[in-house]
């Protein structure tokens, strides 16, 4: 069997030192922000296909599916029994803020771990998160003793720093073998209460990795939800400042309705950065309405909401059903245009029906601008 190359063994990467061993240094920016320098040549899609009554489907091949990266047709292969590689994978929990309600919901979780996993060799790493990420158990092959650190999480404090967690997620998956499929299982309540990793930042990391993110989240207040709305931290606007996308000099003639003004600004765009810039608008504004969604649909991984512990056992074994069925495509792009692309799959002989697969990835400007 051929085996596919993942995305990190073609790319050149930097990433801070502090992210991969928690370890302070002097920092003109945040220490826990990723640096990342990629060249993507290769891109890896994963893709689940179900009837609308929920049942998966296995005999979809490469002449049943299409796909575009900003509108534009790619030439793709199926990869083959993605399922029987080796896979490491990162817990990320939210142990502060509203995530302390549910720290009881984790216990006794490692025959599941075991069924999600499969019979691979794995690497198996526990990450908790409040204001701050922090590594719990280092990359074991040990799933039960992941399952005992889960069982005993202690409380941490007020914060729910959800992109800081799983940019941390990352960075400790960057670490393992280029053979290892990888994958983050985020607890998480839907919104980001703290992170100081900006959404822009967020999709350059998870966009530049080939990784899938399965979030199971319980809802946030609506007083955190309301918080972050207002709060989210905005340096990483779209296009120069006072340009078509910019509110600040914004057009007269729009009478203060930057909507309509957007509206104009993608009309006068060529058809593959319409798609990009689309992409980015939308996937930065989910990233602070659904954090843990976002995130999930940016990688071609699942959003589950839970409620209570016996709700979560319930859809963590009817997902391991389901990641052993993904379809995975990959292909090289034709367009190197720096920035967030859009992805677009489908079964086009078969639109009826429902496909959940990774929308965005990114390329790094590679001139350093």
């Amino acid at each position: 069997m051929q085996r596919k190359i993942p995305m990190r063994s073609a790319c050149a990467i930097s990433l801070l030192l502090l992210l991969a061993t928690g370890e302070a240094r002097p920092q003109q920016s945040d220490p826990r922000q990723p640096t990342l320098r990629v060249r993507t040549t290769l891109v890896e899609v994963p893709a689940l296909a179900k009837t609308r009554q929920g049942a998966v489907v296995f005999d979809l091949t490469a002449k049943d599916f299409s796909l575009t990266d900003n509108g534009v047709p790619q030439h793709f292969t199926l990869e083959p029994d993605t399922d029987s590689e080796p896979l490491a994978l990162a817990i990320c929990v939210q142990t502060g803020g509203a995530g302390v309600r549910h720290l009881n919901d984790y216990q006794h979780l490692g025959a599941i771990l075991d069924s999600l996993i499969g019979g691979v060799d794995r690497e198996v790493a526990l990450i908790g998160f409040d204001g701050s990420p922090h590594l719990l158990e280092p990359f074991t092959l040990d799933t039960a003793k992941v399952a005992d650190e889960l069982s005993v999480l202690q409380p941490g404090d007020s914060g729910a720093a959800i992109l800081d967690g799983v940019a941390f997620a990352v960075a400790q998956l960057q670490t393992q073998p280029a053979n290892f499929r990888r994958a983050i299982l985020l607890f998480s309540e839907t919104v980001d209460h703290g992170s100081t990793t900006l959404p822009g930042n967020a999709m350059r990391l998870i966009g530049d990795t080939n990784t899938t993110l399965y979030s199971f989240a319980f809802s946030s207040t609506r007083a955190a939800i309301s918080h972050e709305k207002d709060g989210f931290r905005r340096e990483d606007q779209p296009g120069p400042p006072h340009g078509c996308f910019s509110r600040d000099g914004a057009d007269a003639e729009y009478d203060g309705h930057y909507s309509r003004q957007v509206i104009d600004c993608f009309s006068q765009l060529a058809p593959p950065l319409r798609f990009a810039t689309m992409a980015f608008l939308a996937t930065r504004s989910g990233l602070r309405t659904n954090t843990a969604a976002s995130v999930a649909q940016l990688t071609g991984g699942e959003f589950i909401p839970f409620s209570n512990a016996k709700d979560l056992r319930r859809h963590l074994i009817a997902m391991s059903r389901d990641v052993l069925n993904h379809y995975v495509l990959s292909f090289r792009p034709t367009s190197a245009t720096p920035g967030l692309h859009a992805l677009h799959l489908e079964v086009a002989t078969r639109p009826q029906l429902v496909l959940t697969s990774r929308s965005a990835y990114w390329i790094e400007d590679d001139t350093g601008h």
